[in-house]
């Protein structure tokens, strides 16, 4: 379709996370999608850096999802969740639960990552209710970002996110980022530094305030709209120590990472902690359609289910499109997909030389302050100019015109390339990308 700017200018559309008045000044429209490519009104092709918002690992509009949603539309559109149910949503489950850890075999529908980071706290809160327990209080961390609803919004630690949102949920309490600044450009992205140390602040506040008194804590294995920040060597197996020591629960938002960004179905899989819940969404459905889930151990779901008389509704909680045909038949597909085309094993192939094209491309140009690797995706950090984020959001705007979709966050490119991309396809991404930083440097 193409851009008429005569007959729509764009005003009506309220656009999320974006300089409004910029953008219909000059708009960036994509009116094509296919494979690693993205095509734009004007006639050019760019190459997909990113992944979307790191959803389509498998490449746009892949002809079997496509197919998989079409039948659907054409067998039944709706179904109410709420006491009925259709075979795609258990069907969908039962593939999603054989790439978690063992001990997870329940799964809840939402239809974002936003809404599986709210359905999760309201888990928890059910699930300690169901054992007559008081836990108040919830522990996330600085930098993080659990989505937009209101209780994601109380555990984000990203100020831009929060600042001017004031009805959020009581009780959080933050831990330290796992940034260091004085640790850049670290082979395999993770610090093998203070990450006991920092997983200690959990210690703290379990002495501060009891530890009985805290329901869960919520944490991005790998940080990932904040810029990439890997977990130092220890953190997260510490996390889980004291987590096991007080009875918290917890969680891992595993939005970004979920379904093989790491080379592993789950960073819980990665590191090697499994956590008490997951979130996931993006690639469940390769961006397809809206769709998000939560997993949590076996024993949280007999729990809360058991805690209702049999014929009684047991957890007051669900989405008028929980489990959505469409984004099921989608769902369905993407994990078929997973396996057939050995997604996993690809994105794992390819992390090594995703690391070393980005630090031999990018590492000693003026403009870059940072590079943070994590599984096939990375924080490219420029050296702030104008204020915070100026400079990343001119550079994510220009880009656009040199080739080349990147996601960034303030001053913080996040390169995440599809898990079908081949090495001439990164190196394509990291050409495009310092091609635009020369021109900045150069002229401004």
């Amino acid at each position: 379709m193409a851009y008429d700017a005569a007959s729509n200018s764009l005003e009506a559309h309220w656009m999320p996370f974006s300089d409004n008045r910029g953008f219909k000044e000059d708009p960036r429209l994509v009116v094509k999608a296919e494979g690693v490519h993205l095509y734009d009104h004007r006639g050019g092709q760019l190459i997909d850096g990113s992944s979307g918002l790191f959803c389509s690992p498998a490449g746009h509009c892949h002809p079997k999802i496509a197919e998989a949603v079409a039948k659907q539309m054409t067998e039944y559109t709706y179904v109410m969740p709420f006491q009925a149910g259709h075979p795609g949503s258990f069907a969908l489950a039962e593939k999603i639960s054989r790439m978690l850890p063992e001990k997870m075999n329940h799964v809840f529908f939402t239809n974002s990552g936003s809404e599986s980071v709210d359905t999760a706290m309201k888990i928890v809160m059910a699930y300690w209710n169901a054992r007559g327990e008081s836990r108040p209080r919830f522990v996330s961390r600085e930098r993080a970002y659990h989505g937009v609803n209101i209780g994601g919004v109380s555990l984000s630690g990203m100020v831009k996110n929060r600042d001017i949102f004031h009805a959020t949920v009581p009780g959080v309490m933050m831990l330290r980022h796992t940034y260091d600044p004085s640790e850049t450009f670290i082979p395999g992205g993770r610090s093998a530094h203070n990450g006991v140390e920092l997983a200690n602040d959990l210690e703290r506040m379990a002495q501060t305030y009891g530890g009985s008194n805290i329901a869960a804590v919520f944490v991005e294995p790998v940080a990932g709209s904040t810029g990439a920040l890997p977990p130092p060597q220890g953190y997260l197996e510490r996390l889980r120590e004291i987590c096991d020591q007080y009875g918290i629960l917890l969680v891992f938002d595993e939005v970004i990472t979920g379904f093989g960004r790491l080379g592993t179905a789950f960073a819980a899989q990665k590191y090697g902690v499994e956590p008490d819940i997951i979130t996931m969404a993006k690639a469940l459905t390769n961006g397809s359609i809206p769709m998000g889930a939560v997993a949590c151990r076996d024993d949280i779901y007999e729990t809360v289910v058991g805690s209702s008389k049999r014929g009684l509704t047991e957890f007051f909680h669900g989405y008028t499109y929980s489990g959505h045909p469409a984004a099921c038949a989608a769902g369905n597909a993407m994990m078929d997909i997973i396996v057939e085309e050995d997604l996993i094993a690809r994105a794992d192939a390819m992390i090594p030389y995703f690391e070393s094209a980005l630090m031999d491309g990018l590492k000693d140009h003026e403009l870059v302050k940072d590079i943070r690797v994590a599984g096939l995706m990375a924080g490219v950090e420029v050296h702030a100019e104008g204020g915070p984020g100026m400079r990343g959001t001119e550079l994510q705007k220009r880009m656009f015109w040199q080739g080349l979709s990147v996601k960034f966050t303030g001053d913080n490119a996040i390169i995440a390339p599809q898990f079908i991309a081949e090495r001439h396809h990164v190196d394509e991404i990291v050409d495009r990308f310092r091609t635009t930083l020369d021109r900045m440097r150069d002229n401004g």
